[in-house]
């Protein structure tokens, strides 16, 4: 079975964005090192705008190949043209209710229930399902989460949107992986405990 796996950069308080939910703020942090991390073990996650300016657009997918978007979290590179924003992978998931019409035919809509349509994903071969945002999805996806990759960057942000609106619940985790990185940011990855 596939796993569902929280990728996502947050600031060392736990935010993932501004209170608006704009995270540009956390590109100051992709210096050369990070990104020779990302590109190494996690080449997918970069946009296939990215993945140009790279030179990587060969490069295969290692773990996931299959995205799933909140539509705040969609929005951005829509509007910057970016329609299919991972056209690299086999499928791009949107989550939205206001969304009636995929602005691009890679891209699939789901408005229903998100947690029925992920139990669904999971049951079908391939890689992993990236879960790249945001705190809303996330909360709806709590139960479905089966990994957590958490990018931290080296700053504080006092308030924003948090990494999940989940609300309080323990949820204990097993660390299996940490790493870091010159520019101060640190990658850890957790397996949800079941």
């Amino acid at each position: 079975m596939r796993k569902l796996t929280y990728f996502t950069a947050t600031t060392v308080d736990g935010f993932i964005g501004a209170p608006d939910g704009d995270a540009d703020f956390l590109y100051a942090f992709l210096d050369p090192e990070f990104i020779g991390h990302l590109v190494a073990e996690y080449p997918e996650t970069i946009s296939s705008q990215g993945r140009a300016q790279l030179g990587i657009e060969d490069l295969a997918p290692k773990r996931f190949d299959t995205v799933l978007m909140g539509r705040n979290t969609y929005e951005p590179g829509l509007k910057a043209g970016m329609a299919s924003p991972y056209g690299h992978l086999r499928e791009q998931y949107v989550v939205s209710r206001s969304l009636t019409v995929p602005p691009d035919p890679a891209v699939r809509l789901i408005s229903g229930d998100v947690a029925a349509a992920v139990r669904g994903l999971k049951e079908r071969d391939g890689l992993g399902i990236w879960l790249c945002g945001g705190a809303d999805l996330a909360a709806q996806l709590a139960g479905e989460i089966d990994e957590y990759v958490v990018k931290t960057y080296p700053v504080v942000a006092g308030t924003g949107m948090p990494m999940s609106r989940a609300g309080f619940g323990v949820r204990p985790l097993e660390l299996t992986g940490c790493t870091v990185l010159g520019g101060g940011q640190v990658v850890t990855s957790y397996d949800v405990k079941r």
